[in-house]
């Protein structure tokens, strides 16, 4: 079984370290690359075979939504799964999030457990 691969796209250093740590408790041995922007996760996408995205909407460059309607729009990534990691709470914000393509939407601050299961319902 191969190791699978988790992108982090926050331009927090902090959010990622947290996200990071969050991913590295589980029992599993995953990969994770980090980027501190979209434009930085695109240019990371051809390079690395990714099995999950955990992006924020709030970034500089390309924000999160941009991100993700790139990656529904191109075959090659339209599969992964991306959960949305974001301070923007409203549920206008949640049902747009969604409605680009985004799996699930977790609002900041969250409990790690239960970003936790969100990530082994895509991972297994």
């Amino acid at each position: 079984m191969s190791t699978k691969t988790i992108l982090i796209a926050d331009d927090s250093r902090a959010m990622r370290a947290m996200l990071t740590s969050t991913i590295e408790s589980l029992a599993n041995n995953y990969n994770i690359v980090e980027a501190s922007s979209g434009f930085e996760a695109l240019r990371l996408l051809p390079r690395e075979k990714v099995d999950l995205i955990l992006t924020d909407i709030n970034m500089p460059d390309i924000n999160g939504l941009e991100f993700i309607s790139y990656l529904r729009n191109n075959p090659n990534y339209k599969h992964i799964p991306v959960i949305i990691i974001s301070t923007e709470g409203g549920q206008h914000d949640i049902d747009r999030g969604k409605l680009i393509g985004a799996n699930e939407y977790v609002i900041k601050p969250f409990d790690p457990a239960d970003l936790q299961k969100i990530i082994l319902k895509y991972l297994n």
